[in-house]
């Protein structure tokens, strides 16, 4: 694994440099961002990796030296991604910050601090996981060992009507009925090549997407069921899953990231189907604009 730290740091300064006003702004408490807990350049192996958090057999796992990145920069990327509710630089990836000390909110900060970390630079570029103990504290507030930060008070809304089912897969504890549907169906207007239509774009237009997305739905949902026992995303390790079942705001917009975190990693890291194979992009915003 080789980067290039000279060129990152300098994007790094540059982007600090031009971003006055989104720090300026503070739309998300400092104090309820997870802390990095690792330093940069450390270990420095003289190829541009350094040591970040130790793998399971208590080795570090090589990081890029620059990795975590200066705070101030990975702060205003957050209120960036907090303000538009996605990562500017990957607008498939939804993003909250709630404020209460609920577990569900707690584990959707480290999730928008993740995202924010992983895509500083543009789609899937930035820093790993690995630069961080986000996941280790992900584990904790799931085990319930966390001190909870300290809250602000969060606006009062208005609950969304409750499901009405009571079944749950045993497997992992997902209810099927407060899984997003796709809205989408798989195999319209194949064009020869196999692309089909997806949802139509800000002209109108439909995205082309693989014909054979969205997937089979049972299959989807032992995935999904596979990543929130695990607690991540089982194709990719670094994306945190979880699947909380109360109708707060912060709640429903979890479960459409688990849900579109499953569909973007169903075979491999990043393979899967496109969240343009679904709806889940215009039910988030319609979560978002309720009361």
């Amino acid at each position: 694994m080789k980067f290039a730290p000279t060129l990152v740091l300098s994007a790094a300064i540059l982007a600090v440099s031009a971003r006055p006003l989104r720090l300026a702004r503070r739309d998300v408490d400092p104090n309820l961002v997870p802390q990095f807990g690792v330093q940069p350049g450390v270990n420095p192996t003289g190829t541009g990796d350094c040591d970040g958090i130790p793998n399971a057999q208590g080795v570090a796992i090589k990081i890029p030296c620059t990795c975590p990145p200066d705070r101030a920069l990975f702060l205003a990327d957050l209120n960036a991604n907090v303000a538009a509710g996605h990562a500017v630089n990957n607008t498939g990836v939804i993003v909250t910050f709630p404020t209460d000390n609920s577990q569900a909110s707690q584990l959707a900060r480290i999730n928008a601090a993740t995202f924010t970390l992983q895509n500083l630079f543009g789609p899937g570029v930035g820093c790993p996981q690995a630069a961080t103990t986000f996941g280790a504290q992900a584990q904790a507030i799931r085990a319930g060992t966390a001190a909870p930060a300290p809250a602000t008070p969060a606006p009062a809304s208005v609950p969304a009507p409750a499901s009405t089912s009571t079944a749950a897969s045993t497997s992992g504890g997902v209810d099927p009925a407060l899984v997003p549907q796709f809205g989408v169906q798989p195999g319209v207007n194949p064009t020869g090549t196999g692309d089909c239509d997806g949802i139509p774009n800000a002209q109108g237009v439909a995205i082309k997407i693989p014909c054979t997305c969205p997937p089979d739905r049972a299959l989807f949902l032992a995935d999904l069921n596979a990543n929130v026992a695990a607690g991540h995303a089982v194709n990719n390790t670094g994306v945190l899953v979880t699947f909380p079942t109360d109708n707060s705001k912060a709640s429903q917009l979890t479960r459409i990231n688990a849900a579109t975190f499953t569909l973007q990693n169903l075979f491999g890291p990043g393979v899967g189907c496109p969240q343009a194979a679904t709806t889940f992009g215009a039910q988030a915003q319609a979560i978002q604009a309720s009361s």
